[in-house]
């Protein structure tokens, strides 16, 4: 049976790497897990189980801490506001607790906007030149990983950055609010996912309060070793290993964030077990080959071009998995028409049930009730007393604006159930399964 939530395959897919790095061994990057992490996900948030969803989204903050943009400065950050001088353990607590709140004061804002702010970020995400931006963005990253280049800021710049605010309360205040930024190359990945769901959601509380869980998450590490001045694995090998699964994970979000401007990419694909057992058998021959273990800037040239085959079998594999998520399940699915103005007039002229279907490619919840709820057979079936449209807001026109606010209706997802006499009988804002949909078109007349 599909899993009913896959609105987050791209957060979720970060969160496989994560828990790929926190168990320490290949076989956890699953795709059961991927797909259990962005199913917990987002069925916490639609049954209103916010404890369960913010818990997640801490272990995605907490994986974050793992990734080289962040490690590797946890000891000198702490060091540097005067946690390990402290004079007791409440004097060291208080202060790095402090310098996590420092964290949490740019992402905060930027979750409360978004949730605020709704489908604008949506349709800003659905833009093709901020996608392609997007997608050039996370190359360059996954470049960075693989060792192509260091992407921080300069160390002059990073020093001064530290001497912000000097030791003590306000110098980790100061230091937390710079780290945020310092970090950014690797907290991203994270933070798009994480801001497109809640603009999908309009949900402030979220946008505040989720972010605020995962800075709380990026700073956990900081304040354990701050506090009780823990000393933690020195950097080596092992990190080498984090950039390359990063670096994998970064190029198949940039194949994501480009799927929908290359409709080719996924067009001929289906979701079955043939589809999952390809991108799963790619990403072991990733790991095998070498695409985590060698290193471009060691080695033989034979053990590099290993390593650039592992990473493109990783990428191919992880892009795979991921549509594999999201592709519509096999089989029998509601007919949609494109033209609203020619169904609509045909429903009136013949007294039909008239059912229309706003949706984006960047909201979640639609392609959840595509997926899982209009692709069952009792709803398709149902769906056929009814002349049915979908009106698509990925690219909005002025005329599909004026389309939606006729409905009286800010955001997305959006369903209008029309009766036989023309007048709105039901309405659904929300994903809902395929029962619920089924008990709301049958009672249209």
């Amino acid at each position: 049976m599909p899993s009913r939530r896959r609105a987050l395959a791209p957060l979720a897919l970060l969160a496989s790497a994560i828990a790929f790095l926190a168990l320490g061994s290949p076989s956890v990057a699953r795709a059961d897990f991927l797909s259990d992490v962005s199913t917990q996900f987002t069925d916490a948030l639609g049954s209103g189980n916010y404890l369960l969803a913010f818990g997640l989204i801490y272990l995605v903050g907490l994986g974050t801490a793992l990734t080289p943009c962040v490690y590797p400065m946890i000891a000198i950050t702490v060091s540097v506001f005067g946690a390990r001088e402290a004079k007791s353990k409440a004097e060291a607590a208080m202060l790095s607790t402090v310098f996590v709140l420092g964290i949490a004061t740019p992402f905060v804002p930027l979750g409360i906007f978004v949730g605020l702010t709704g489908g604008v970020f949506g349709s800003w995400l659905a833009n093709p030149i901020v996608l392609v931006a997007f997608a050039i963005l996370f190359v360059a990253l996954a470049a960075s990983m693989f060792g192509a280049f260091e992407l921080n800021l300069p160390m002059s710049l990073q020093n001064k950055l530290a001497d912000v605010g000097g030791i003590g309360p306000k110098g980790a205040f100061a230091l937390g609010l710079v780290s945020a930024f310092i970090a950014a190359p690797c907290t991203g990945p994270a933070i798009v996912g994480l801001l497109g769901y809640i603009g999908q959601t309009h949900d402030i509380v979220l946008g505040g309060a989720g972010m605020f869980m995962y800075a709380l998450g990026l700073g956990t590490l900081f304040w354990i070793v701050g506090t009780f001045a823990v000393g933690l694995p020195k950097s080596g090998p092992w990190m080498e290993a984090v950039k390359s699964v990063f670096g994998i994970v970064m190029l198949v979000m940039a194949l994501f964030y480009l799927r929908n401007l290359v409709p080719q990419l996924t067009d001929v694909l289906t979701r079955d077990w043939v589809l999952l057992g390809v991108a799963i058998a790619l990403v072991v021959a990733a790991v095998a080959i070498g695409a985590i273990h060698l290193d471009f800037k060691e080695g033989t040239n034979v053990e590099r071009a290993r390593k650039g085959v592992g990473v493109l079998f990783g990428t191919a594999g992880g892009f795979l998995g991921v549509m594999w998520l999201m592709l519509p399940p096999p089989g029998a699915r509601i007919e949609w028409r494109e033209d609203f103005t020619e169904a609509l007039a045909e429903a009136r002229s013949t007294g039909t049930p008239f059912i229309v279907d706003f949706g984006a490619s960047w909201c979640g919840a639609c392609g959840e009730l595509d997926r899982d709820t209009f692709s069952d057979p009792r709803v398709v079936r149902e769906g056929e007393r009814f002349i049915a449209v979908h009106v698509d807001l990925s690219q909005r026109t002025p005329e599909e604006d004026a389309l939606l606010a006729s409905y009286n209706q800010r955001g997305l997802p959006l369903v209008v159930m029309h009766g036989s006499e023309g007048g709105e009988e039901q309405r659904v804002t929300t994903f809902i399964e395929p029962d619920e949909m089924l008990s709301l078109m049958r009672e249209v007349d």
